[in-house]
């Protein structure tokens, strides 16, 4: 059995729950995740499952293996809106997150989030810290580009998204950020799971190249269990034998993660197929499937851009797509209808 206890845990209520452990007469372990006290016993206590459950500053008790359940929607039955800025996710349209792969410099980055916000985008999404394959790649401006993205925010309005990579990097990043990105490569990184789970700031938890789903729910499993319930979950294409784009985008999984969990969902076509040809196909398919959001890399020349230059849509591309996807929210979700920011009212293309 695993006694999961509420962040506000008071010590006397934590030593009447020892006590009350101890009255089982099994072994117990107890350790602390993200600020929450955790209790482990054997599985033979499970039988008292509803006893423990009673006590004071007892959130949830599991009999056997937790995986996950914070996140899933027989611990929560109605949706989660997550704010982002003054943005929110879960409310039953389809926002737009828009930005360079990489901040590259001051200047630029001012004049792709001016374009973005022109364009209808409402999040501003930027790399300052990059996690390249090589590491002879150019691999983001650090603290710099957070000081870019924090200028970019404060010329247009647009609150901002950007990755944080290291545990040790958590702060700061949080300093500058709105939301904070745990990319794809650090879905698996446990530390840095529980680190954002101990942060007060949204995340936006991108699914693995070659995880399941519920791979993807037990890591941001580990954010709720941290105390921080504003988490976002982004489909962004997995590893598959198809090589004719750079991942295959499961669109499977939006809905199917809408029937198993609470938590907003949005899409990255951009990272799914690696071709900005296709961006914008995905992009409608993803908000007619239901996701809460759609994430897309843009740049203003995108063949100087310092990465995934091939995947990269222009401004006149994006305006396009943020017009397609209201007009699609429009059909399918009448209750959102007037709530998004584009104005142009063109049909689907």
């Amino acid at each position: 059995m695993i006694i999961l206890c509420r962040d506000d845990l008071s010590p006397d209520q934590r030593e009447r729950l020892r006590s009350a452990v101890d009255g089982l007469g099994f072994r117990w372990y107890e350790r602390d995740e993200g600020g929450r006290a955790v209790f482990e016993t054997a599985p033979e206590a499970d039988a008292m499952r509803g006893d423990i459950e009673n006590l004071a500053g007892v959130e949830r008790v599991f009999a056997g293996e937790p995986g996950a359940h914070l996140v899933t929607r027989d611990h929560h039955g109605s949706s989660t809106e997550v704010r982002i800025g003054d943005v929110v996710f879960g409310a039953g349209e389809t926002v737009v997150i828009a930005g360079p792969c990489a901040v590259e410099g001051l200047d630029v980055v001012l004049e792709i989030a001016t374009a973005v916000r022109a364009a209808g985008a409402r999040v501003l999404r930027g790399g300052a810290y990059k996690p390249r394959t090589s590491p002879y790649d150019f691999r983001g401006l650090g603290q710099e580009g957070l000081e870019i993205l924090a200028a970019a925010r404060e010329e247009t309005g647009l609150p901002i998204v950007t990755e944080v990579m290291d545990t040790r990097d958590v702060e700061t990043v949080a300093e500058y950020a709105d939301a904070l990105q745990v990319g794809s490569r650090n879905m698996h990184n446990f530390a840095l799971l529980a680190e954002v789970g101990r942060a007060r700031k949204p995340v936006l938890l991108k699914r693995g190249m070659s995880a399941t789903l519920d791979e993807m729910l037990t890591s941001a499993e580990y954010v709720l269990a941290g105390g921080n319930e504003q988490v976002i979950l982004c489909e962004r294409g997995i590893r598959t034998f198809e090589t004719a784009s750079r991942n295959t985008l499961d669109l499977t999984a939006v809905p199917l993660l809408e029937e198993r969990t609470h938590l907003p969902v949005v899409v990255d076509p951009s990272h799914a197929c690696g071709r900005r040809t296709l961006v914008p196909a995905l992009a409608r398919a993803a908000a007619a499937a239901g996701a809460d959001g759609v994430m897309m890399e843009v740049h203003v020349r995108p063949g100087e851009a310092r990465c995934d230059s091939k995947q990269a849509i222009v401004p006149e591309e994006l305006a396009q797509i943020v017009r397609d996807v209201a007009a699609i929210d429009r059909a399918l979700r009448p209750a959102a209808a007037g709530t998004t920011a584009a104005t142009d009212t063109e049909p689907v293309t």
